[in-house]
């Protein structure tokens, strides 16, 4: 993909995952808390989560997250009932890969997880 804003520092991380945890909101919050705090990321704003609470097929129920960084913002979002998630990391800082990586597997207590860096 050729680079539009060669001047702009930019930093896309997408994990994927099947987890054993049970997570709810308060799991949710608690990730973006330590996750900032572990890659040294701002965030400026509280957590806005969603949850379709029975809206929508089965399959999909979980939630929709979103954290909004000093220097950008973090997605997650969570099927429950399939107990798969999917967090995209947006930033205009450096962060180490291999830390958010550990990071989501340690805390999620993964049992497969797939990544890719952009």
């Amino acid at each position: 993909m050729k680079n539009l804003a060669p001047d702009i520092t930019r930093k896309r991380l997408l994990v994927e995952a099947k987890y054993a945890t049970e997570v709810n909101e308060n799991l949710i919050r608690k990730y973006f808390s330590e996750l900032t705090s572990v890659l040294s990321l701002r965030a400026y704003g509280e957590p806005i989560i969603h949850s379709p609470s029975g809206q929508g097929k089965e399959e999909n129920q979980g939630y929709d997250a979103f954290i909004p960084l000093i220097d950008s913002g973090i997605c997650l979002y969570v099927w429950t009932n399939k107990r798969f998630l999917s967090c995209v990391l947006y930033t205009c800082k450096d962060f180490t890969t291999s830390v958010a990586v550990a990071f989501v597997k340690g805390f999620f207590k993964t049992t497969e997880l797939v990544f890719r860096e952009f």
